[in-house]
C-alpha cells in the first residue's frame, strides 16, 4: 500500500504591489511580515494571530513528513553528545592574581564561569587536576543556574553576551538575553560579597567594557530597530547612564573596548567598507572621545597601542590585503602614519595585536593561515609553522599584555582542537590542551583534502574535503556540500564532532571557500559582493560540478547547506542547477533580499547596503539585486527537496524570510518534492540555546539531508 503523505500548507497569497524606482513588483506573502515585528523580538506573543497559526502548520507539517526520521535524529543527536566531554574545560588564563577559566558541569547546557589562584609553576609544568582546581575555585556566573531561573520566570531561551571580570578583580560582569532576539541586560556581581547589584543596564547589545581603572563600565546602547547605535557610560558599581558617542550614520555599527597597553578606551565603528575609531585616556576616562582618523568611505583601519607607538592595520593607499603602519605620535592622526609591514597582494593580515615585548600578526595565503611573531627590541620575525594540508590556525586571546606567552588554537577536518601556550622568545611551545572525544576518535581513519575547482571565469575556488579512508571514488558517496561566501568571513576548514555522524556513514563532507569569503585575501571577498555577488553562486556549483567530475558524488547526490548569508546561496543555486542537489537546506536564510534591502526600519538594511548596493536609491542596484534575489527568482522548475529553518525572534533574519521562501517554492515547484518549514517559536538567529538543544537542531537538518538522499525526490 502506498503510503498517504501528508497534506502541506497552502497559505493564503494576498498580492501586495511595491512600486520602486520605476520598477513593480507583486509580493503575494507580505502579509507574513507582522507590523509591529519591533515589539515581537522582545516578546512572541505579540505576533499577530494568523501568521502564529500559520507557522504552527507548517512546523507540524515538516514534524509529520520527517517522523521516520525520529529515531535516526536522536540516533545522530546521541552520537554528537557522545563526541562532547560533558565536564570539559576551557585551558585557565592568567591575569594578576588570578586565573579565569569556564568549564562545563555533567548534563549542563550552560558553562560555569570561575577564577582560581594562578599558578606559579614554570612555563611548560603541566596544569593542575579537575580535582585540584574545584578544590580552591571560585564561581563567578553559573549559566545553568541563571537559566534555571529564567525559565521559571517563563523564558526558555538563555544566552549570555561579554562576560568579564574587572581590571581590580572586584566585579565580574554579564549581559543575558533571553528571547534570543539579542536586547542584553547586563549584570554587575561585586565579587567580595557575591551580591548581583541593582540596576542592571537594558537595551544592551551586548557589548561593553570597563575601564582600565574599574571605576567605569561602557557600554553599547540598541536602538528599537535593533541597531547598536550609542556608547553610554555608567559607574560600575551603577548610577547615571552618561551618553559618550551618538553614531549619526544608520548604516555603522559601534563597539567598545580597551587596547592591548590598557592605555586607552577605544570607541570602533564602521560598516562592511568603511571605518573609524575614537579613542579615551584611560587616565581620564570621563574625558570626550578623540577621533585617530576622519571617515573616507572604503578606507578601513584598526589601532592597538604599543607603548610607544601606534599600530594601525588598514587597507588605505590601495592596500586590498591590508598592510601595517605605526604613529609615534602621542594622537595617532592620519598624516603620522608610516608603513610597518608594506602590503603583499595575496597576503590578507585579516588581525594584529601586541605584548609588551612582540607583536602577532595573523595572516592567510590561499585558504590557509599563518601566525607571524615580530621582536619589538630588534624587528626579527619568525613564524609558527603548520604540516596539514588543510587547518584553521588562529590567536586565542589573553588578559596580560606584559607577558612572552602567546596562546593559539589549531585544528584540521581530522585532528580535533587543540590549545597551545607559545613563548615567543624562546619559541619554546607545551600543547595545554587537546578536545576530548570521550567516543573515540583515530585521526588515520579519516583523510582531508584540498581540491580546486575551476570558475566559468577562471579562478580557482578551494574546496575542503573530509571522507573515511578507503572511500571509493566513484560517485557513489552522498555528499554535503557547504557554503557561506559573504561579509569577508572565512570558512576555516577546523575539526566537527557534527560532520562525523555523516562522514562516518560514508558520506563525504566538503567546504566550498567560495568568493565573497576571504579564503584568498580580501580580494576574494571584494569579487563576491555587489554587482560581482553572483560569483558566490557560481562558484558554489563549480565545486559541485568539480566533485561530480573526480567521482566523489554525483548529481542528485548532492546536499547543498548553507546558513543566513549561506542560507541566500541555498536559494540562488537551487534557483541556478536544481538538477544537481537531492536536497537544500537553508538554516535562518536570508532569502529576501530585494525587499528586506529595501525596508530601512529592519535592523541590518542600511549596515547591508556596502555589501549588496541600496535599491532604494540605485536602479543598477535593484536591477542587480533583482537578478539573482532568490525570493524573487523562484520560478517554475523542479526543485528538490528544500528545508529552512528560523527563529521567531531572529533580528537578522526575520522569520518571515524563510516563510515567504517555503510558501512560493510550494507554489511554484513542478516536482512532487516537499518543502519544509522549521521555526524555533523560542530563539533568534543562533537557534536553541544550550550546547546539547543546539545539536538537536543539527541533527534534524542531518536527518533531512539522509532522507532527501535516499528518497530521491524528483
Amino acid at each position: 500500500m502506498t503510503k498517504v503523505l501528508p497534506t502541506a500548507p497552502r497559505p493564503a497569497r494576498i498580492p501586495h504591489e511595491i512600486e520602486q524606482l520605476g520598477f513593480r513588483r507583486i509580493d503575494e506573502y507580505h502579509w507574513m511580515k507582522d507590523d509591529n515585528w519591533q515589539a515581537v523580538l522582545r516578546d512572541p506573543s505579540l505576533i499577530k494571530a494568523e501568521v502564529r497559526t500559520a507557522l504552527e502548520a507548517e512546523n507540524a507539517y515538516s514534524a509529520e513528513m520527517l517522523a521516520e526520521t525520529k529515531a535516526l535524529q536522536e540516533d545522530i543527536f546521541q552520537e554528537m553528545k557522545g563526541r562532547i566531554k560533558e565536564d570539559d574545560a576551557g585551558v585557565p588564563s592568567p591575569d594578576g592574581p588570578f586565573e579565569y577559566y569556564s568549564r562545563y558541569d555533567i548534563g549542563g547546557q550552560h558553562p560555569v564561569i570561575a577564577r582560581r589562584p594562578r599558578n606559579e609553576a614554570p612555563f611548560g609544568t603541566p596544569l593542575p587536576s579537575v580535582e585540584e582546581t574545584r578544590a580552591v575555585e571560585e564561581v563567578l556566573l553559573d549559566e545553568d543556574a541563571r537559566a534555571r531561573e529564567m525559565k521559571a520566570q517563563g523564558f526558555d531561551f538563555y544566552e549570555t553576551a561579554d562576560a568579564q571580570h574587572s581590571p581590580d578583580h572586584s566585579l565580574f560582569a554579564w549581559g543575558e538575553d533571553t528571547q534570543g532576539s539579542e536586547y542584553f541586560r547586563v549584570y554587575v556581581k561585586d565579587l567580595k560579597t557575591g551580591e548581583i547589584l541593582p540596576d542592571p543596564i537594558e537595551s544592551c547589545n551586548g557589548g561593553f567594557t570597563f575601564s582600565p581603572c574599574s571605576q567605569w563600565i561602557f557600554w553599547v546602547w540598541r536602538d528599537e530597530n535593533s541597531r547598536p547605535a550609542k556608547i553610554f557610560r555608567r559607574p560600575a558599581r551603577g548610577g547615571e547612564d552618561v551618553l559618550v558617542y551618538d553614531e549619526p550614520d544608520d548604516g555603522f555599527f559601534i563597539h567598545v573596548g580597551t587596547l592591548s597597553s590598557d592605555a586607552f578606551i577605544s570607541i570602533g565603528t564602521g560598516n562592511h567598507e568603511t571605518s573609524e575609531t575614537w579613542l579615551i585616556p584611560a587616565s581620564d576616562p570621563t574625558a570626550a572621545p578623540a577621533c585617530v582618523a576622519t571617515r573616507v568611505d572604503g578606507v578601513q583601519y584598526d589601532v592597538d597601542h604599543w607603548d610607544d607607538r601606534f599600530v594601525i592595520r588598514t587597507n588605505a593607499d590601495g592596500a586590498v590585503d591590508f598592510k601595517l603602519m605605526e604613529s609615534t605620535a602621542k594622537h595617532p592622526a592620519r598624516d603620522t602614519w608610516t608603513d610597518r609591514v608594506p602590503y603583499r597582494p595575496g597576503v590578507y593580515i585579516t588581525g594584529a595585536g601586541v605584548f609588551k615585548r612582540h607583536m602577532v600578526r595573523v595572516e592567510r595565503h590561499n585558504a590557509n593561515t599563518r601566525i607571524v611573531i615580530t621582536r619589538k627590541a630588534d624587528g626579527a620575525e619568525h613564524t609558527i609553522a603548520v604540516a596539514e594540508e588543510a587547518y584553521s590556525l588562529g590567536m586565542s586571546g589573553g588578559y596580560e599584555y606584559d607577558t612572552d606567552v602567546l596562546r593559539y588554537g589549531y585544528t584540521s577536518p581530522t585532528t580535533p582542537a587543540q590549545t597551545f601556550d607559545y613563548n615567543m622568545e624562546t619559541r619554546e611551545q607545551v600543547l595545554r590542551k587537546t578536545q576530548v572525544i570521550p567516543s573515540g576518535h583515530t585521526p588515520a581513519d579519516y583523510v582531508a583534502k584540498r581540491l580546486y575547482a575551476k570558475a566559468p571565469d577562471g579562478e580557482d575556488v578551494p574546496v575542503t574535503v573530509l571522507m573515511k579512508a578507503g572511500t571509493k571514488l566513484d560517485g557513489s558517496a552522498p555528499l554535503l556540500l557547504y557554503g557561506y561566501g559573504s561579509y569577508g568571513m572565512s570558512m576555516d576548514p577546523g575539526f566537527s564532532i557534527r560532520s562525523l555522524s555523516l562522514v562516518n556513514r560514508g558520506w563525504i563532507y566538503a567546504i566550498a571557500h567560495i568568493r565573497g569569503g576571504t579564503e584568498k585575501g580580501y580580494g576574494w571577498f571584494l569579487d563576491g559582493r555587489k554587482e560581482k555577488k553572483t560569483n558566490t553562486f557560481t562558484d558554489f556549483i563549480a565545486c559541485a560540478e568539480t566533485l561530480i567530475k573526480d567521482g566523489y558524488t554525483a548529481a542528485g547526490r548532492i546536499v547543498a547547506y548553507g546558513g543566513s548569508a549561506g542560507g541566500m546561496l541555498m536559494g540562488a543555486v537551487a534557483n541556478m542547477r536544481p538538477d544537481l542537489w537531492a536536497g537544500v537546506i537553508g538554516a535562518v536564510p536570508f532569502v529576501d533580499v530585494l525587499n528586506t534591502m529595501s525596508d530601512t526600519t529592519l535592523p541590518l538594511t542600511p549596515p547591508e547596503w556596502p555589501e549588496w548596493g541600496n535599491p532604494l536609491e540605485d536602479k543598477t542596484a535593484y536591477e542587480t539585486i533583482r537578478a539573482y534575489s532568490p525570493y524573487d527568482n523562484i520560478d517554475a522548475r523542479p526543485y528538490p527537496p528544500v528545508l529552512a529553518t528560523g527563529g521567531l525572534s531572529d533580528p537578522r533574519v526575520t522569520y518571515w524570510e524563510p516563510m515567504k521562501w517555503i510558501a512560493r517554492l510550494r507554489e511554484k515547484s513542478t516536482s512532487d518534492a516537499p518543502m519544509l518549514l522549521k521555526i524555533n517559536m523560542d530563539a533568534g538567529h543562533g537557534g536553541a540555546s544550550g550546547r546539547f538543544d543546539f545539536l538537536k537542531e543539527i541533527a534534524f537538518d542531518y536527518a533531512f539531508a539522509i532522507w532527501a538522499v535516499e528518497k530521491g525526490w524528483k
